[in-house]
This record gives C-alpha cells, sequence and structure tokens, in this order.
C-alpha cells in the first residue's frame, strides 16, 4: 500500500470517529517516512485531542520543521500551547499561520480562543470576526464571540451573537448557556431562565446549565427552586465545586435552614472535597517567635469597587506596617480605583488569575505567610480549596459573609458579640469563633454618598419604607412588610428587584393582604450615585430576613434612614444586630415578627422621631465603632497575635530521619 493510500485510510478512520485507528496508521506511514508532515500534523492533532498535549506538541513541531509552510500545524500547535498554559507562544504561532493561510478558519479560532486565555477579549473579538467572515455558518464560532463581546461588556451584542448561534443550531447547548448567561448581565431574568432550560432540554448534562439556572432563581428570589437546581448539578457532576458553594451559600436564604442544618451541608462538603487535602498537609517551618512581625495574606477575587474591596479598605489603610506585613491573593486582573488603593497599602500583591488552586497554595508557602485570611466563603470564586491545603499554619475566614465554610483547615472565623453573642451559637461554626469586642464591620461611605436630606415625609403625603437589598434577600420577608403596609395607610414600599416575573409573584402578596399593587415601587439595577438619592426618598428602612442586610444598612444609616431589623439564629441574620448596637439603637431591633411589625409601624407614625433620626444618624455612624477605623485595626490585629500566640505554644512533634 502506498503512503497516499495509508493516509487516505488513516482520513477514513479519523472521518468515521475511530481515532486510535487512525493514529496507528499514521504512525504506520511515519515509520516508512519520518518527515511525511501530513501524517505529523494530522497524528499530532489526534494527540492533542486524546489528551496528549506534550507529545502532540513535539510532534507538530517535527511537522513544522518537515514542512515550514504548513499552516495547519502552526495552528495545531498553537492549540496545544494554548491548552498548556503557554498563551504568549500559543498567539505567535497561530498568527504564523495566518501569515502563510489567511483563509484557514481554524487560525483564527484557535488564535481567538488563545487570546481569550489571556484576558485580551477585544483582540479575541476581532480574531472571531475574522473567521466568521471565512464561514458565517459555524454555530460554535458564534457562541465564542458571543463570549468574547461579554468580556468587552458588549452585552446587547453578545446576545445578537449568541441569538444567531441558536438560529443556526438549536440544538447546541453551548450556545442556550451562553446566550442565557448573557440574558442575565443586561438584567432580564425571565428570559435567561428559559435560556437556561432551553440548554438543558437540549443536554440534561451540562453541569454549569443548572447550576447557572440556580443563579438565575436565586436572583429572582425562588431560593428553593435554586437549590434544587444546585442540587441538579451535583447530580450531573459531583465534584463541581461552584455548585457546591452555590448551594451551601444559599442555604443562609431559606428559612427552612437552622444553623445546625446549615453545619450540616457545609460539613458534608468539606468531608467530600477540602478534608482530603487537609489531611495530607505538610507542616509548617514559620518561625514560632510569638511577638515577632507577622505576615498576613488576604486572599479575595474581590478587592475593586466591590462591597469587600470597600470593607477591607479601611482595614489596611490602619494597619500597624511596624507589626504586620500585609500581602494580597487576589484573581482581579483589570481592577479600579479601589484595586489601585489596595494595592498602596499592602506590601505584596499577587494576582492569582489563571492558577490553580494547588499553585496558590505553594506560592502562599513560599512567602511564608503566617495567617492566611479567606475574605469569600462560599461566595462566588472562592479558593477555599487553597485553604483546604492549609499553606498557613494560621487561617482565617472574615468578611465574605459572617458564617462558617465547614472546614477543619481553617481555624477561627472573625465575628463579633451581637453577631454570636458570648456562649451561643459555638456549635454551629466548623471554626472557632474569635469574637471581636465591638464590630465586624469597617464601613467607608464611597463618594457617591451625598449629604443627608431632609425628611422626604415632609415633601409627600405618605409615609415611604424602603430595602435595597438584593431581590433574591427579600422574598421571604414580603408577606410581614404586607402587614406593616396595611397598618400604616396609604404608606407606600420602595424595593429593589430587576424586571421580570418575580416582580408579579411580589405583587401578589401585597394583594392577598388587600394592599393595592400601586403602593409597592420597583427599581431596578442603578448606578452607586442612583442608588444613594434613592434614600432621599425613604423614611424608614426594612431589613430583610431571615439574610439581613450589611452594606445596604450601613449605606441607609449613614444617608439618615432608620432601619428595623429581625434577629435571626445564625451570625448572617444577626448583622443588623450588630450593626444597629454599634450605633446605639438597640430599640429597633426585633425579636420576632410581630415586634418587628410594631417597631416600624410606631416609627413611621413618629414624625418628630423621624426629624430626629434623620438629621442625627451620620454624627453617629461618625462617632461609631463603625467608623473608627484605627480602633477597628487595633481590634483584628489583637486577635491576630493572640491567634499567633496559641499556634506558637502548641506542642511540635519532632520530625524522624
Amino acid at each position: 500500500m502506498s503512503d497516499e493510500q495509508l493516509l487516505q485510510q488513516a482520513l477514513q478512520h479519523q472521518q468515521q470517529g475511530d481515532l486510535r485507528a487512525a493514529a496507528e496508521v499514521y504512525q504506520q506511514l511515519l515509520q516508512r517516512n519520518p518527515e511525511n508532515a501530513v501524517a505529523l500534523n494530522n497524528l499530532g492533532a489526534l494527540l492533542k485531542a486524546a489528551g496528549h498535549v506534550d507529545r502532540a506538541m513535539d510532534v507538530l513541531r517535527a511537522a513544522i520543521a518537515a514542512a515550514p509552510q504548513m499552516a495547519e500545524a502552526y495552528t495545531n500547535l498553537g492549540d496545544a500551547l494554548r491548552i498548556r498554559g503557554r498563551f504568549a507562544e500559543a498567539v505567535a504561532s497561530c498568527r504564523r499561520a495566518i501569515e502563510l493561510r489567511p483563509d484557514l478558519l481554524d487560525a483564527h479560532v484557535n488564535l481567538a480562543n488563545a487570546l481569550i486565555s489571556q484576558g485580551r477579549f477585544g483582540d479575541a473579538v476581532a480574531a472571531y470576526r475574522a473567521a466568521l467572515a471565512i464561514n458565517p455558518r459555524v454555530a460554535e464560532i458564534h457562541v465564542n464571540l458571543g463570549v468574547a463581546l461579554r468580556g468587552v461588556e458588549q452585552i446587547d451584542d453578545a446576545i445578537a451573537t449568541l441569538r444567531t448561534a441558536v438560529s443556526l443550531d438549536p440544538k447546541l447547548a453551548a450556545a442556550w448557556v451562553n446566550l442565557a448567561t448573557a440574558l442575565k448581565d443586561k438584567g432580564d431574568l425571565d428570559a435567561a431562565t428559559d435560556a437556561f432550560r432551553d440548554a438543558i432540554r437540549c443536554n440534561p448534562n451540562i453541569p454549569e446549565a443548572h447550576n447557572n439556572l440556580g443563579n438565575v432563581l436565586r436572583e429572582q428570589g425562588r431560593i428553593d427552586d435554586a437549590i434544587a437546581a444546585y442540587r441538579d448539578a451535583l447530580r450531573v457532576k459531583p465534584d463541581f465545586q461552584t455548585a457546591h458553594s452555590n448551594l451551601l451559600y444559599a442555604t443562609h436564604f431559606a428559612a427552612g435552614y437552622d444553623g445546625p442544618r446549615v453545619l450540616v451541608e457545609h460539613r458534608a462538603w468539606a468531608a467530600a472535597c477540602a478534608e482530603p487535602l487537609t489531611r495530607i498537609a505538610p507542616p509548617h517551618e514559620n518561625d514560632r517567635s510569638p511577638d515577632r512581625k507577622l505576615r498576613i495574606g488576604y486572599c479575595s477575587p474581590d478587592l475593586q469597587d466591590h462591597v469587600v474591596g470597600r470593607f477591607l479598605l479601611p482595614l489596611l489603610e490602619a494597619h500597624d506596617r511596624a507589626q504586620f506585613e500585609v500581602h494580597c491573593f487576589t484573581g482581579v486582573t483589570r481592577g479600579d480605583h479601589v484595586t489601585e488603593r489596595l494595592r498602596a497599602q499592602c506590601e505584596h500583591w499577587h494576582v492569582t488569575a489563571g492558577r490553580s488552586d494547588a499553585d496558590v497554595a505553594t506560592l502562599v508557602r513560599q512567602h511564608r505567610i503566617d495567617i492566611l485570611v479567606d475574605l469569600s466563603l462560599h461566595s462566588a470564586a472562592n479558593r477555599l480549596l487553597v485553604f483546604a491545603r492549609k499553606p498557613a499554619p494560621v487561617q482565617v475566614s472574615y468578611l465574605g459573609y459572617p458564617g462558617t465554610t465547614g472546614m477543619s483547615a481553617i481555624d477561627y472565623r472573625l465575628t463579633d458579640i451581637h453577631l454570636d453573642p458570648p456562649g451561643h451559637n459555638d456549635d454551629i461554626y466548623a471554626e472557632r469563633s474569635w469574637r471581636l469586642p465591638r464590630t465586624y464591620w469597617c464601613y467607608q461611605p464611597p463618594p457617591a454618598a451625598l449629604s443627608v436630606s431632609p425628611s422626604p415625609r415632609g415633601k409627600t403625603d405618605h409615609m415611604t419604607f424602603g430595602c435595597l437589598n438584593h431581590f433574591g434577600r427579600v422574598v421571604p420577608a414580603l408577606p410581614t412588610w404586607a402587614e406593616v403596609l396595611d397598618r400604616v395607610p396609604g404608606s407606600r414600599l420602595i424595593v429593589h428587584a430587576a424586571d421580570g416575573s418575580h416582580r408579579d409573584a411580589a405583587l401578589q402578596v401585597f394583594r392577598a393582604r388587600g394592599i393595592d399593587p400601586n403602593r409597592v415601587e420597583f427599581i431596578a439595577r442603578q448606578s452607586l450615585a442612583d442608588y444613594f438619592a434613592t434614600y432621599d426618598r425613604v423614611d424608614v428602612a426594612l431589613d430583610p430576613f431571615p439574610y439581613n442586610g450589611g452594606t445596604t444598612t450601613c449605606d441607609a444609616l449613614w444617608m439618615g434612614v432608620p432601619v428595623v431589623t429581625l434577629a435571626g439564629d445564625i451570625a448572617v441574620r444577626r448583622s443588623g444586630v450588630s450593626l444597629l448596637s454599634n450605633v446605639g439603637l438597640p430599640e429597633l431591633i426585633a425579636p420576632d415578627r410581630q415586634t418587628y411589625i410594631r417597631l416600624a409601624c410606631e416609627l413611621a407614625n413618629d414624625a418628630d422621631r423621624l426629624t430626629t433620626l434623620r438629621s442625627s444618624l451620620r454624627d453617629r455612624m461618625l462617632a461609631s465603632p463603625l467608623m473608627d477605623k484605627k480602633g477597628f485595626a487595633a481590634d483584628i490585629e489583637s486577635a491576630y497575635r493572640a491567634m499567633w500566640r496559641l499556634w506558637c505554644e502548641r506542642r511540635v512533634t519532632p520530625s524522624t530521619g
């Protein structure tokens, strides 16, 4: 059989999907002629597809050596380099392919994929469009272009492109998933829900579709449905860390999950995902001097204009540099003005984007971090599996939300005496609760926070309640708020909620109580300036439950708006207790639902008190522990030092050799 016949036979096997037989024939052909560039290129592509990437790169380089003008070999090599994380080389190889053959579709696609891996979404958009100029009928390329357009925040163009993809191939689940994600970005939650369900109908075995559907349902306040969607994702992919974290986070929103049940769910995750890594973690060789300068590491994907970044900033600004060397480990790549301020307040800034959890854990050990602080818990893009590897001798959770990780590898969780009263709740967290003596938060209002306006009651003929928390938190409180409106005739309610059917479902709660739906106003996503301006229209803020507000409560108080809260059973359900206690308003804390209603109504009917609070709350905030960054930093540093000394006192088992 001639070389040409063998080549045709291999191609036939390849077209039939018998890749092993095709590879065997290519190898037989190469035994005859080791410099057959076509066979080398095709074999390299097969090896890459089979996951033998390093071997594939060797074979593809041999193809290029045999035929330096073979654009296909450069294209396949570029993709292999991308898979190996060598993105700059991948881009160069694909560009060389395009120089040799400008009409080679895969070269443009692989170039765009490599650019995406570098975070160069704008350049990727151009590359995908070049590919579509060659063949506009390939649905998968439209999908990838949609992803790149989302990366440059051209959401409308992304949606249009992804709709083209589903029109070209209505059964392409990936097109539906990405269309749904873009629709969610735009705030069209109903359309996003439908598109995720279309993706699941096309292929019920895509875990990301179930997980992302859960995220949309959570935003709509459909918490039980969201939890079910996350469980569906885990049935498809039991080790799907993101879905499991989303499930655990969602339990805090569900009234049916009390503290012990929340802990059981978290421990189950930890047993499966974290504890196996913790058991094999090597010991630490950090200097055990109890009073030396300590290296503190803060780990978060949100070190930017985000609630975590904004709350961390005062602590970093007030850290005692003589006693603490600050490192930040973050997934932020582009950053913003808050990122720059945070970066200026730490000695070492480590970008972890694109690095595995194992690599980040190694980085932490290399820098001999003494105390590593997780700022995410189970919120989005967390790095808990870094902490599971126990890269620092002392590990702490803080700030993402005051809950539990479920992990033995995290030694402590920061809380305060109001979130977790001494002697209570110690058995519902996996970590040891370290209570700060005053407050868990240190608030620093953003520049968009305007001056306090006069009471809105003086400008209108009605009383206005408001809640500007994410809608996912407010649904359980709606029946209670309907009672409040019923007892305060003519009063109105402002609620933050994106457009969609969930608004109609919320209004039905008020209709059932006989409340005119026109008394309820929904406000969609706003700029930060418009968000703060909305407080000018609110007389009394209603804290949601069971999951209380945190940042929104601080914002309301800063804008002169008193907040009524319901005290819950676990820390995330007691944020209002902590914040109101720290500004000297414990009388606005309700122990039960009926008291919550009574307090809201009494406050609404006391015009003089509202006027006094409106004019004094900002001064209360300024004088409170919530805005004492030096005192707050001292409390945190005292906790760190005590934690460190406890570790230093532990018996060290001598190594045996």
